[in-house]
């Protein structure tokens, strides 16, 4: 049986850090799902869902285990759909934690087959996150350490666009 795992995130934009999860969990299951969802907590997205796909697609195209996916809808039920045995989240910090844990134990409520596996981080990414590329990019700081070169000038593009 494959076993299928679903990465799923906002990925606005994608980071070195998303990277690093989707690569190491691509070692540990047959295929991934990178999913790109809608977080109804975030406000104001910097790029369409499609254009995240199209990122991530552009940054994974090595990892002949990864696919990349849209859904707008509730993550338990897309994880039934797809047939996966698992959910996998990265995490910084404690703060991480808490909210995922949170988010583990109401994906596994609403389906009994959405079993979390939580990735640490590596200490060089413990501090990243799409909203400090954000930020940095809004202030025309220098993001190249924070995201995958291909899509740098994408990014800088954007960003640098909407102070």
């Amino acid at each position: 049986m494959e076993r299928i795992a679903v990465c799923p995130g906002s990925f606005d934009p994608v980071t070195l850090g998303h990277l690093d999860i989707i690569t190491r969990a691509s070692k540990l299951f047959d295929r991934v799902i990178v999913l790109v969802s809608k977080n109804i907590m975030k406000k104001g997205e910097s790029f369409t869902p499609q254009e995240r796909k199209e990122m991530i697609q552009c940054v994974t195209k090595d990892l002949q285990n990864v696919a990349v996916d849209i859904s707008d809808g509730l993550l338990a039920n897309y994880v039934k759909e797809a047939g996966a045995i698992a959910i996998v989240k990265g995490l910084r910090a404690v703060s991480d934690f808490e909210y995922e844990f949170q988010m583990a134990l109401a994906n596994r409520k609403l389906y009994e087959g959405a079993e979390t596996v939580f990735l640490t981080t590596t200490a060089e990414n413990m501090y990243l996150s799409s909203s400090v590329v954000k930020q940095i990019a809004a202030f025309g700081g220098d993001i190249s350490h924070f995201v995958p070169p291909e899509i740098l000038g994408v990014i800088e593009k954007r960003l640098i666009k909407e102070r």
